[in-house]
């Protein structure tokens, strides 16, 4: 999990609440998330986001592999690590609870949640939260937001950072899936790595592909051998960490 300290000097002073803005015209914006990406720097990118919208912290995460136990969905965040360690909960139960239907039509749609009452947050940050869902290509992520508590954030703002945080994540893993792509795996295990990451079982990944079931676990045990993994699930985790899938 990448961490960044671009917000660390963030002051909570009291003031009246103030609507959100930064002063960065989105040209300035787009152009610092392209040097972001040319950097392999997502932390970066996303504290320029936060920062755009008026909020304190961030985080991104693959919504569509929150169901697994653990953090391993966790992609990056500046968040404080004693709430990112309660979140898992959380954003299973988001993923959980709605239904594939339900979960296309919240595609940046901002929603406003509170945090639960025995989460411990920094002085001054609100006890609500943002969480938008972006989609890049197969992926389903969630930008999820903390914010002072003098701060309205604007629907519209969130909305545009959210494109932005997804441009950012596919201009990312296009740089970065050249030089891991790299790695000794075939384009049928690639193959497999992504069905599983898809949830399907091996008799339902050989019927996809037309190749047996005895093939598919032959190919799935090579993907775990060259990737050093036990598990599908470790498998998959360390498909996400590298931008394999």
């Amino acid at each position: 999990m990448e961490t960044s300290q671009a917000n660390a000097a963030w002051s909570f002073e009291a003031a009246a609440p103030r609507a959100c803005g930064s002063g960065v015209s989105r040209e300035q914006l787009t152009a610092r998330l392209g040097e972001s990406a040319a950097r392999a720097s997502l932390g970066s990118g996303l504290a320029a986001l936060t920062g755009y919208v008026g909020a304190s912290h961030y985080l991104l995460a693959r919504h569509d592999l929150s169901q697994d136990s653990g953090l391993d969905f966790v992609i990056c965040s500046d968040w404080p690590f004693d709430v990112v360690r309660r979140l898992s909960g959380i954003v299973a139960d988001l993923n959980t609870k709605s239904s594939e239907l339900e979960k296309c039509l919240a595609t940046l749609q901002p929603c406003f949640l509170p945090m639960p009452h025995d989460v411990d947050l920094p002085r001054g940050v609100s006890r609500s939260y943002c969480a938008v869902t972006i989609n890049v290509g197969r992926r389903r992520f969630l930008l999820m937001l903390l914010f002072p508590e003098d701060v309205i954030l604007s629907r519209e703002g969130l909305r545009d950072i959210a494109v932005l945080a997804g441009y950012l994540v596919s201009l990312k893993a296009e740089i970065a899936g050249r030089q891991e792509r790299e790695c000794d795996l075939t384009e049928r295990e690639l193959e497999c790595l992504l069905w599983i990451a898809e949830g399907k079982t091996s008799e339902e990944i050989a019927v996809i592909l037309g190749i047996s079931r005895n093939t598919i676990n032959n190919y799935i045990t090579s993907v775990m051998r060259k990737t050093g993994t036990r598990t599908r699930s470790e498998a998959i985790a360390h498909a996400v960490r590298h931008n394999l899938v």
